[in-house]
């Protein structure tokens, strides 16, 4: 639930870059009419092919805009999808290692973006692909971290605590974050936690219409599967890991929340200096 560094927006081409626009749609509709054939095949074959990557493309461009209007400037848009982006292709190479066709990440403009894997892999390849996003993002945080001290420019200083927050969010141990799945292949109990962290975190910190629509996505996702779990429905040691295997996960966890937690810490306080 999930969300830079190109400063500027391409300038608009004026009439010049309105004829080149009509001469392109000229040419295509020449075109059509002439390789009618052509097209009804390329339509059946290679747009398949293509448009995913088009829609996803689109969906990453369009985030772009409504971060920058949300957070006041096009680099802040750009750090929000870009950290976004490492993310989830953290999700999407680990799925592509294991042999797992996974899709390329698609945005939801103000609610981050997915990674979708029809047909997954064992139990721990799972829970390896959900962990392996967030610790892609701290990497990438803590990369900016180091560039920004090294340089001195604050600006790459936000970009760290950008990156690491927005991990740390994302590890919470409910679903649908992350940090959910994870949870639920240590222990699926610890759901009953994240659902009091985000509910806190509402109470104490959201503002305006988000808070609201984070209680609604919970209310469709989290609850359910946790009045399941206290219900007796779900078992919290049904992730099919095996004990070895939890207490690996449940090691790594910790540790990505510690880093998160101590990364946002720091910039967070070297921003405020």
């Amino acid at each position: 639930m999930h969300d830079e560094q190109r400063p500027e927006p391409p300038p608009t081409g004026g009439r010049r870059g309105k004829g080149a626009i009509g001469g392109i749609v000229v040419a295509l509709g020449l075109a059509a009419a002439k390789y009618k054939t052509l097209l009804l095949v390329a339509a059946n074959f290679k747009w398949l092919l293509i448009g995913p990557k088009l829609l996803s493309l689109g969906s990453m461009f369009l985030s772009v805009w409504l971060y920058a209007q949300l957070f006041g400037g096009w680099k802040i848009g750009i750090v929000f999808v870009l950290m976004i982006l490492v993310h989830e292709l953290g999700h999407y190479f680990t799925w592509r290692n294991y042999g797992v066709k996974a899709s390329l990440p698609m945005f939801i403009p103000g609610f981050g973006a997915f990674v979708s894997a029809p047909n997954t892999g064992t139990p721990a390849q799972n829970t390896a692909a959900a962990m392996a996003g967030p610790l892609f993002g701290i990497v990438a945080a803590a990369l900016c971290w180091g560039y920004g001290i090294a340089t001195g420019d604050r600006f790459w200083l936000g970009c760290a605590y950008i990156g690491f927050f927005l991990n740390l969010f994302n590890l919470i141990p409910t679903p649908p974050f992350d940090g959910g799945a994870i949870a639920g292949a240590i222990d699926a109990r610890l759901w009953i936690l994240g659902v009091v962290l985000i509910g806190l975190w509402v109470v104490f910190f959201a503002r305006g219409g988000f808070g609201i629509i984070l209680v609604l996505v919970l209310a469709f996702t989290a609850v359910p599967r946790v009045l399941a779990l206290v219900r007796g429905q779900i078992d919290p040691h049904g992730s099919g890991l095996v004990p070895i295997q939890r207490a690996v996960t449940l090691g790594a966890y910790v540790v990505l929340v510690a880093v998160a937690v101590a990364g946002a810490a720091a910039t967070h306080l070297e921003r405020a200096v």
